[in-house]
């Protein structure tokens, strides 16, 4: 069991970690990338928010509950993306629409098990038996996601007290970048609908 616990921890960090799977990592940028390291508490409830959507629907896809073709979720996971990168360049994300910003992150995070449990389900195969697996790979994700989420709070306070770049500058600056790829992923991936 603990074997298999290790095994299935390792490849869910190593899943959200994979540059191959940008799209994800993308998510968690531009998802936090309005915030600054005495924020971290406020980012860790928003990316709680994002793991327990994922969660779940990670678990019901997996289980085989719901099932959406996985074209529409390759489709609507860039655009997640450009939504919250709006969001972050106008401003929206302002203290009094935190609540707002927390409830995306949960419907967002719906989206994005969609897309996990295509991997996880190849893995697991015909498994009876995955509660073990599957909370192995939840957690190993939000390890992977608090890699990222530590390197882009890091990185916001090196260019913000360091290099002197604004907070608002910084946040447009990461923000336009993602919204710029995954509209160009949107695109691209909008034919295959």
């Amino acid at each position: 069991m603990f074997t298999d616990f290790g095994l299935y921890f390792g490849l869910g960090w190593q899943h959200i970690l994979d540059l191959a799977g940008y799209d994800h990592i993308l998510f968690i940028i531009v998802l936090c990338g309005s915030y600054l390291i005495k924020d971290w508490k406020k980012v860790l409830i928003l990316v709680t928010a994002f793991t327990i959507g994922h969660s779940i629907t990670l678990a019901l896809s997996v289980l085989q509950k719901i099932r959406i073709s996985s074209n529409i979720i390759e489709f609507l996971i860039p655009l997640t993306i450009v939504i919250t990168a709006i969001i972050n360049i106008t401003g929206k994300s302002s203290t009094k629409n935190k609540k707002l910003t927390y409830a995306l992150a949960l419907i967002f995070g719906l989206i994005h098990g969609i897309g996990f449990s295509n991997y996880l389900r190849s893995l697991l195969g015909r498994s009876s038996n995955i509660t073990g697996e599957l909370l192995a790979f939840n957690l190993g994700l939000e390890f992977g996601q608090l890699v990222i989420v530590s390197f882009i709070l890091a990185a916001s306070f090196i260019a913000i007290n360091f290099f002197k770049v604004l907070s608002r500058e910084w946040t447009l600056f990461l923000s336009s970048s993602a919204f710029g790829i995954a509209l160009i992923m949107a695109t691209e991936r909008l034919s295959n609908l």
